[in-house]
């Protein structure tokens, strides 16, 4: 058993907020750079440099990528054998994201009441923790704060079996295309299908933390990635929604088990920034 106190979590996750919001990730950073290449449009080619330049910038000046700093969604992968001392394990996540959001200067963006007063919490808490037990003595700490302008794109849907592969992808298509613009592309479009409805919508959101460059393990499911983004990139959205061939960066899917009357499909869209960054404690 191995002690890790609250302490070393806040301080991490206070890190990891400044890192998420100042640094594109490297494959992204290559993803936007081999757009230019192939991207057919000019005004396309143009964005995509912007959007190279913006992301040096943040990163030499250590400011946010993008003015919408995002809800801080927080997953947890704790070892087994880690016991945590000094307090309590939410309440040191959240106050690890108090922190970044303060000392970082970045945008607080969560109000306490969803539907009436609506009053701006002031420090960005309470953040959204997804927490995983795992083999091991660590604790891995991924921070994804997630802007609206993507989150507001995405969609879930809870098909019947007999819709099959066909209209899992007729409807992955669809909420893009509908998206248009507002997700800031091009985009990376995590799904998740199978298991219940938050399940899928859980797996849609962890397939954006997987590389750009790095399909599914299954190869069925790693052909479908790749149909769909060619498909995808044929709608003409393009850099920004100005036109241009290169609307996705790339498809994630995840997928789990499912019931025998079930095919829940979750489509949780990420702007072309889809910021995270991780550690291990």
């Amino acid at each position: 058993m191995r002690n890790i106190h609250v302490n070393d979590i806040i301080k991490a996750v206070a890190k990891l907020c400044k890192e998420a919001n100042y640094y594109l990730s490297n494959d992204i950073e290559r993803g936007l750079k081999k757009g230019i290449e192939t991207e057919v449009s000019p005004k396309g080619k143009e964005v995509l440099g912007h959007l190279i330049e913006n992301a040096q910038i943040s990163k030499t000046r250590k400011m946010p990528i993008c003015q919408d700093t995002g809800m801080a969604v927080v997953f947890m992968d704790i070892g087994q054998d880690v016991h945590i001392v000094g307090g309590n394990i939410t309440d040191a996540v959240n106050e690890g994201v108090r922190r970044g959001y303060n000392k970082g200067f970045l945008r607080k963006s969560v109000v306490g009441d969803p539907i009436l007063e609506r009053v701006n919490t002031g420090d960005n808490t309470p953040a959204i923790i997804h927490y995983n037990i795992t083999d091991g003595n660590k604790i891995k700490i991924t921070m994804a704060p997630k802007g609206f302008g993507s989150e507001n794109m995405s969609q879930l849907r809870m098909f019947t079996p007999s819709e099959g592969a066909e209209g899992v992808k007729k409807f992955i298509i669809e909420v893009v295309d509908q998206a248009g613009p507002n997700p800031c592309p091009p985009i990376i479009v995590g799904v998740g299908i199978g298991g219940t409805m938050e399940k899928a919508a859980f797996l849609a959101k962890k397939a954006l933390l997987r590389p750009i460059d790095v399909g599914n393990q299954q190869a069925q499911i790693k052909k479908m990635e790749d149909e769909l983004l060619e498909n995808i990139n044929r709608l003409g959205i393009g850099p920004a929604g100005l036109g241009g061939r290169l609307t996705a960066l790339a498809v994630n899917i995840e997928v789990f088990p499912t019931h025998i009357a079930g095919l829940p499909v979750a489509v949780n869209i990420g702007c072309h920034a889809t910021r995270h960054a991780e550690v291990l404690i």
